[in-house]
Order: C-alpha cells, then sequence, then structure tokens
C-alpha cells in the first residue's frame, strides 16, 4: 500500500487512536461513538472498514461535512447517525455505545462543572463494559507550573491557549465516580515547554 492508499484509508487519524485501532480495542459488531468528532478525522478508517460509527459535534458545518465524508465512503451510510449537539446533551439512550472516543475536547470545558456536565453524558450513553478512549490537556510535565491558573480549572498555557487541565486529582475522582478501570497505563506526550497531551483508555464498570 502506497502512502496515497494509505492517506485515503486513515484519514487524518489521531495517531494515539490508530494505536488503540492496532492493538484490537474495537470490533465491527460496537456501536461506537466519536463525541466532539468535528469534520470526522477520526472516522474515516471507522467508515472505510464498516464499523458502527457515530458522531456529534456543536458545530453543524462540520457535521455536514462528516455526513458528506460518510456518504462519499458509502453512498448508503446512514447520515443520521451524525447529529448537530452539545456533548452535555446528546441524543441518545442510556447505554446506547460500546466504545465512545473523546480526543481533543474535553479540555475545551469553561469549568469543573461543565467539564462534569461532559463527563456525565457520555458516561450516561456509554453502556457499562464500554471502551472510553480520551485525549486531552494534562497537568503531568511541569505544564502547571508555568500556566497561569485562569479559574475553574483552566490554564494559559505556555503555548498561548486557554485549556482545561486533566490534573492527577482530577483524574483520581473520575475514575472514582464513573468507575473506571484503566486498560493499559496512562500516558502524557510533552510538547517541551509547551503542553501535555494526555491518552487514557478506560473501561466502565
Amino acid at each position: 500500500m502506497n502512502i496515497k492508499e494509505l492517506n485515503q484509508l486513515l484519514g487524518n487519524v489521531d495517531i494515539y487512536l490508530l494505536d488503540q485501532v492496532l492493538k484490537g480495542r474495537f470490533n465491527k459488531s460496537m456501536k461506537i461513538l466519536d463525541a466532539g468528532c468535528g469534520e470526522g478525522r477520526n472516522i474515516i478508517y471507522f467508515l472505510n472498514e464498516g464499523y458502527q460509527i457515530f458522531g456529534v459535534d456543536s458545530n453543524p458545518i462540520a457535521i455536514q461535512m462528516a455526513r458528506i465524508y460518510a456518504q462519499t465512503i458509502k453512498k448508503d451510510y446512514d447520515i443520521y447517525r451524525f447529529q448537530t449537539s452539545i456533548i452535555e446533551d446528546m441524543p441518545f439512550h442510556q447505554g446506547a455505545f460500546d466504545a465512545l472516543i473523546s480526543s481533543a475536547v474535553l479540555h475545551f470545558a469553561k469549568s469543573e462543572g461543565h467539564f462534569y456536565k461532559m463527563m456525565d453524558e457520555m458516561m450516561r450513553v456509554l453502556k457499562t463494559g464500554g471502551i472510553f478512549f480520551l485525549r486531552m490537556t494534562t497537568a503531568q510535565g511541569g505544564i502547571l507550573e508555568k500556566s497561569p491558573d485562569l479559574g475553574e480549572g483552566v490554564y494559559l498555557l505556555p503555548d498561548g491557549t486557554e485549556r482545561f487541565l486533566l490534573t492527577s486529582e482530577l483524574e483520581r475522582k473520575i475514575v472514582a465516580k464513573y468507575n473506571l478501570t484503566y486498560l493499559e497505563p496512562p500516558k502524557s506526550v510533552l510538547v517541551h515547554g509547551l503542553r501535555a497531551m494526555g491518552v487514557f483508555v478506560w473501561e466502565k464498570g
């Protein structure tokens, strides 16, 4: 397979999500939700390979693009699997999904309360025994000490962006609250002196 073919298969997928795909974390019997899917960069592989992928995003233009991707790849794909919605109030029933992807979304929380509202809703639609993939900014690698506190869990990072940070304390709280079990050790990738991006893979108990 050449580079062009590989790009068509994978799209601009989050490399850490691809790592989970390669580990066999997902299968085609699963209903998978990308919560905050944007235009669909993380759905291309799943669409190409016939997975049951769903998505929500608050931006209606982004959802329109995701629907176009879906129909381009598979003409009879149900485009209404992609819905305009905020994370805090999604149009799905309790326990609807076997796996939930949240990639570079939760660090836009405006406060700890807002973060918990999004977490509550994601955990509502994820069934017991489901997989939760989370990627967001963390306070690891000394970043917290270099970032002015803007209040409510939001910090001004050295890269100039304002982000809600997942601290070790908050991580412990959500693990306990939502009965999460680590499927592999969590990791944070440090962009030297600028930010730390964490990857967490849990099973909901």
